[in-house]
């Protein structure tokens, strides 16, 4: 290698016959996607430096990595061709992120025998990523070895960057941060980053892995493949910069949730062993059988070309604002329903169709003669070509929404309306179904959906879960050649689609649907009723509530109070604070809506990894172990005095209970017990509200007999109590499944919590995801907890679980559990103790 100033001649990192970019086997780079370079199919099994530099990036998988050379080019070396799919295996990497590196330095040793046989190809790309920048003069020939000349690489603009840096140095701002969002930097999280950066006029960028992308560009954004925890830098240039750089640190430090469910590990395809069964991945439970629809994707003719620009520019506007005021309507629905996570799904679609990226790629085959149609069509699929080579399961389903958005957008152009004849309870095969499908096929009655592609995180999985529809998703291609009409059995729970179901099974499908529906219609009519165990032990079962909305629902269901308000519902999406009046109404309505129940109502817990605009606290490497719950109202006691202030204003106050979260010592309730009587006296309140602590960390569970002395009730957070006590992150996509509070360190914990507790006559609750489960109900009935505090749909269930329930058995038998191995042996006793049926 050798360089000039700012030109650079690359050395050949592989030996082989060279390919220009054009005869790759790969749609992404041959089309230059992600930039301009060379390629080699090679013959040796190491791959080098091609020169001297510093690697920036390394693909966890260890097929790919980026160097950035001394004059500032970023290089991206790829070894084969859908290598990621190897998961790392066959791969040797030498060299570490932030090596610097020499020319001819050995980077990768790789099995190439494995790749060949394996991935789609050996050949590797070479590629400038930032070749805006530069330009690229091939110097190979035909066939190279390590080490020679291969590719000049000359700096295109270096002095008009350089002034252009120097101009606007003093109304720049750039930070460093590291994305909190649960599974990175897709669609919705971006949608959150863009609409924050449209409310400055300063440009701003995102830089990663030596790629940069402007905020404005939902596409550019996912583009960068950010994953969770990725270290990104944020610049802004413009009069506002340093206002829009705080709000976008803030936006970015906000943990977005995938989904409010833990999130379901993306699992490779299972194989299909069993004769006429496909075998897929579930993404929303049930058991169904009926006649399989195949629904088909639009496909488009050939395009003659030589279109009139402004006619066919003229239909591809219409067709949008027809597609946007469409999606507006079902965002409205949404909000008017509370369902948040089909909101913020379609929000992100709204926003992706106003998309820079992909509205100047359609506009701009339009004026070279296409049609809208074909134009479209052509700016979505490079736009997923791009997310699919981010090798990432979460990106690749990503692409999926703009599927749905091509598919609207050509439905519009087309003036199709989507209208089929859904056969009475048929369940729907497809390659891949969209977000805006799965609406449609649910209003239209579909029995359950199964899909060729798609991943048990992705939008449509979110949806169908949240509309109760049975999903299977993974089946493989062999779905799509089954014979439409043809009987099926979607056993979505285990993830299977039976092809040639017998007159038998389809009687037993059928038997089990129809008593699971009597069971429910049972449950249901006695819902009202108070839950008491065969000896007569009373368990009161309580619901988790975010809204005097759902604290309605929740009572019409049978609730036998409010276990737990989620207060974050008044302070979230908002610029400033609710203040005490808009507060103390807020309370009213979820006591008034209960009639005569209580109301338990956790003060505010926000921080960490719940940010509030309005609230700015520094962004923490580890956001579950920092300022959160109680600990946010020790740097700002304000907030939690003006909250305590509304809560003893609601009527009557000895239906309102006061649960503090995060409490991991005495002082801390002793500190919040004061200034609440303090508050009591200034409101000349003879009477305070009873005062419970949340055991949500270990250290209240272990100092449970202490707390209990000076708190009125303990009520148990088994979702964060877990990740604390298992050190494991609860929305860690390969770790969730593990997260289980049956585990016997998790029990060992309820145990003596309640014994603590009953030292001093207090009553212990528990109101995480536990007290929801049924085959946890007769476990925490026998370790001494006597309310369950579980989600409004499953009162019923539970609280007829609790009356087959002998509790002296299930004492008896629940100290045994302490003493197992793992939470799958614990699971596995409960089912033969106490077996769901």
């Amino acid at each position: 290698m050798s360089h000039n100033n700012n030109d650079l001649t690359l050395s050949a990192p592989l030996s082989g016959p060279v390919l220009t970019l054009g005869n790759v086997p790969d749609e992404v780079f041959a089309s230059g996607a992600m930039g301009d370079g060379i390629a080699i199919d090679p013959l040796n099994d190491c791959l080098h430096a091609p020169c001297d530099g510093v690697v920036i990036h390394v693909a966890r998988t260890g097929h790919a990595l980026t160097i950035r050379a001394d004059n500032g080019a970023e290089v991206l070396l790829h070894v084969g061709i859908d290598t990621v799919e190897l998961k790392g295996e066959g791969f040797a990497l030498l060299v570490k992120e932030g090596a610097r590196v020499s020319n001819g330095q050995a980077l990768v040793r790789f099995d190439l025998d494995r790749i060949a046989r394996q991935c789609k190809s050996l050949i590797s790309l070479i590629i400038v990523t930032n070749g805006d920048q530069f330009e690229l003069q091939p110097i190979a020939s035909q066939t190279i070895k390590v080490g020679e000349p291969m590719l000049r690489v000359v700096s295109r603009h270096a002095s008009t960057a350089r002034t252009l840096v120097a101009d606007n140095a003093h109304t720049e701002a750039n930070a460093s941060i590291r994305i909190t969002h649960r599974g990175g930097l897709h669609a919705r999280p971006a949608a959150l980053i863009r609409k924050t950066a449209q409310g400055f006029s300063s440009q701003s960028h995102l830089h990663f892995a030596g790629k940069s992308a402007s905020c404005d560009s939902l596409i550019g954004l996912m583009g960068l493949g950010i994953g969770e925890q990725d270290e990104v830098q944020v610049t802004c240039r413009g009069k506002d910069c340093d206002a829009a750089l705080q709000a976008l640190i803030a936006a970015l430090s906000v943990a977005v949730s995938e989904e409010s469910h833990a999130p379901v590990a993306v699992t490779p395809r299972p194989a299909n062993t069993e004769a006429g069964v496909l075998q897929g991945v579930c993404a929303a439970p049930g058991l169904v059988c009926g006649p399989l629809f195949r629904l088909n994707g639009i496909e488009l003719p050939q395009d003659p070309g030589n279109h009139s620009a402004d006619e066919q520019l003229q239909h591809l506007d219409s067709a949008l604002e027809q597609v946007r005021s469409e999606i507006r309507n079902t965002l409205d629905h949404a909000r008017q329903r509370k369902a948040v996570e089909e909101e913020e799904i379609f929000a992100a679609h709204l926003a992706l169709l106003e998309d820079p990226t992909l509205l100047e790629a359609a506009t701009g085959s339009i004026e070279q003669g296409n049609a809208a149609t074909h134009a479209w069509r052509d700016a979505i699929q490079a736009q997923c070509a791009v997310l699919l080579a981010l090798g990432k399961p979460l990106f690749a389903e990503r692409a999926n929404d703009l599927r749905d958005l091509q598919q609207r957008v050509l439905r519009a152009l087309l003036g199709e309306a989507w209208h089929f004849e859904l056969p009475a309870g048929a369940i729907v095969a497809a390659h891949e179904l969209t977000p805006s499908d799965l609406l449609q096929l649910s209003a239209q009655n579909a029995a359950g959906i199964c899909m060729a592609e798609g991943g048990a995180t992705s939008h449509v999985a979110i949806l169908a879960r949240g509309k109760g529809l049975p999903c299977v998703v993974a089946l493989g291609s062999e779905v799509l050649d089954v014979p439409p009409g043809q009987r099926v059995v979607l056993d979505a729970v285990n993830g299977r689609l039976e092809l040639t179901p017998d007159d038998a099974r389809h009687a037993q499908v059928h038997q089990i649907r129809d008593a699971q529906k009597l069971r429910r219609q049972e449950q249901q009519a006695q819902a009202q009723a108070p839950a008491k165990t065969l000896d007569g032990v009373s368990i009161e079962v309580a619901a988790n509530v975010a809204s005097s909305a759902e604290a309605q629902i929740a009572h019409e269901n049978g609730a036998d109070g409010v276990g737990l308000l989620r207060t974050e519902f008044l302070f979230v999406d908002r610029r400033t604070a609710p203040d005490e009046q808009e507060q103390r109404q807020a309370y009213q309505a979820v006591l008034d809506a209960m009639g005569d129940k209580s109301v338990i109502i956790r003060t505010i817990d926000v921080g960490g990894d719940k940010q509030l605009d309005y609230l700015p606290l520094p962004a923490e490497a580890n956001p579950v172990l920092g300022l959160r719950g109680i600990r946010m109202a020790q740097v700002r006691p304000e907030l939690l005095d003006q909250q305590l202030r509304a809560l003893l204003q609601v009527s009557p106050l000895q239906r309102c209970r006061i649960l503090l979260p995060m409490v991991s010592e005495v002082d801390e309730l002793l500190h919040i017990r004061q200034r609440l009587d303090e508050l009591c006296a200034e409101l000349e309140l003879t009477q305070r509200p009873e005062l419970g602590v949340m055991i949500e960390v270990p250290a209240a569970a272990l100092m449970a007999e202490q707390l209990a002395e000076h708190a009125d009730f303990l009520s148990i957070g088994t979702n964060d109590l877990s990740q604390y006590t298992l050190a494991m992150d609860r929305d860690h996509a390969g770790l969730a499944a593990r997260v289980d509070a049956m585990h016997p360190a998790l029990l060992r914990l309820i145990a003596q919590t309640c014994i603590g507790a009953a030292k001093h006559g207090r009553w212990v609750g528990v109101c995480g995801a536990l007290a929801s489960d049924p085959l946890a109900t007769p476990v925490l009935i026998g370790l001494g907890v006597s309310e369950l505090s579980v989600s409004p749909p499953q009162i019923a269930e539970i609280k007829d679980r609790v009356r087959h329930m002998d509790a002296a058995q299930c004492r008896q038998l629940s100290l045994g559990l302490l003493n197992l191995s793992s939470a799958k042996a614990v699971r596995q006793a409960c089912q033969h103790h106490w077996p769901l049926s």
